[in-house]
């Protein structure tokens, strides 16, 4: 009789991300894990997030300037959120690290209410969506803008930090119900 040849792949083994909860960071014992993923197709996968900083008039006219004393705070805030994006896997402990393709930070100056929106897009082509890298830059890019406000209002709100949109993948197209 001969010998069974060697097989190609190891044996089934149960699904670890089975779960009945549809958080699917837990496994079906109910422990966190990161989602395997090795299955999934690439795609081209875009996220788009926003938030608000709410501030004090002077404070805003600082930034409306330019004038403000350590420089340039939007674009240093740009920087930042852009650089955020590229960290979220070290500072979500079970998001996938991922290469982005392409990260924009907007601003818009809202006078009447003495705030500053920041809207930002992410892309990548892999298995994962970019909707952490988004919603990660946004909340750097807002608390860069604190930063360097600080010394004029610590009264700053960062608000409504949200994701709007996330395309690509197997879930398909999302879009916020009242973004």
């Amino acid at each position: 009789m001969k010998p069974s040849p060697i097989p190609s792949a190891p044996p089934p083994q149960p699904d670890r991300n089975a779960s009945a909860s549809p958080l699917t960071h837990f496994d079906a014992a109910g422990q966190a894990h990161m989602v395997d993923v090795g299955a999934k197709s690439e795609t081209t996968r875009v996220a788009r997030a926003r938030g608000h900083i709410r501030m004090a008039a002077a404070t805003f006219a600082l930034i409306e300037s330019g004038s403000a004393k350590k420089g340039d705070v939007l674009g240093i805030a740009r920087i930042a959120a852009i650089q955020g994006s590229k960290r979220t896997s070290e500072l979500i402990p079970l998001c996938h690290p991922l290469a982005l393709t392409r990260v924009a930070a907007e601003f818009t100056l809202d006078a009447e209410r003495h705030r500053v929106t920041l809207e930002v897009t992410a892309e990548t082509v892999g298995r994962t969506g970019v909707e952490m890298e988004a919603l990660t830059a946004v909340s750097v890019g807002l608390l860069t803008i604190y930063d360097m406000c600080k010394a004029a209002d610590r009264g700053m709100v960062i608000e409504d930090v949200r994701l709007l949109e996330k395309a690509g993948g197997k879930s398909g197209h999302w879009l916020a119900d009242d973004k």
